[in-house]
């Protein structure tokens, strides 16, 4: 019984951004456990390609669909290929992002708009139309991803923070909309991952190495981006029926504590 809970096998999962990085880690989470993946990508049919042949040769069922999610157009016509072509899409996680870092006072007012239109506007398209298709079967589940930039400042990431910050609260008022229609609208908030791009800098001796470690009370970095995958399955599942608004932060822990003292082990 708890297994069927997690179990996604007939459910059609649309992931923006799941081409590469964290957002194919969730993706592999989903297929795994039984859904049909839809890959979202902008950049090229290459990448995309590329990224949906990977997830067939893990034995996943995925296609690809190649538009701009903050290209109201585009979604709406490429929302209606994929439910005609591929089926009703159940599962939708809104992982396209971008991050521009520069000082705010240095930072121009075309950069900052640039990350607000994908990292929040684009969640909101997306949903929107999305979600008509759910409310009519009374059911579906919206997974927006968060940062800990969703509750803490950083230094060179002011356009970031406010975007996931926007999206943490976005996240809540679709759930009080939407959650009367059976629909389960959350958020996952990832700490720092060992992912290809932190490599660079997870290495012993470097600054920002020693302050994650330092910092996170499991001392280490996500040991891989398939830590992920369990609260994406979770909140994808007939699990999470009942949780509604909530921003799942997995982040070893640094969200929970002060941090500690240079002189303590």
């Amino acid at each position: 019984m708890s297994i069927n809970l997690f179990d996604l096998t007939g459910k059609v999962a649309l992931i923006t951004g799941g081409t590469h990085g964290l957002g194919q880690a969730m993706a592999e989470g989903l297929g795994n456990a039984g859904a049909t993946l839809v890959i979202n990508g902008a950049s090229s049919q290459d990448k995309l390609n590329t990224a949906v042949e990977h997830y067939k040769s893990l034995g996943i069922n995925a296609s690809g669909y190649l538009f701009d999610v903050t290209d109201e157009a585009q979604v709406i016509k490429n929302i209606a290929a994929i439910e005609k072509e591929v089926g009703n899409i159940d599962i939708l996680v809104n992982n396209a992002g971008i991050i521009k870092r520069t000082p705010l006072e240095e930072m121009e007012v075309a950069d900052f708009e640039a990350v607000i239109k994908v990292d929040l506007v684009s969640p909101f398209i997306m949903s929107k139309h999305v979600v008509k298709g759910m409310i009519k079967r009374k059911e579906g589940k919206i997974i927006n991803i968060c940062s800990m930039m969703s509750e803490l400042g950083r230094s060179t990431v002011g356009a970031y923070a406010a975007a996931k910050g926007g999206l943490k609260m976005l996240t809540q008022n679709m759930a009080t909309e939407w959650a009367k229609h059976n629909i389960q609208t959350n958020g996952i908030g990832p700490g720092y991952f060992a992912t290809t791009q932190t490599a660079p800098i997870r290495v012993d001796g470097h600054p920002f190495n020693d302050f994650i470690i330092n910092r996170t009370p499991a001392a280490r970095w996500g040991g891989d981006p398939k830590d992920l995958q369990g609260a994406a399955i979770f909140l994808s599942s007939k699990a999470s029926d009942f949780v509604n608004g909530q921003v799942v932060y997995v982040d070893g822990g640094i969200l929970a504590t002060i941090g500690k003292p240079s002189n303590e082990d």
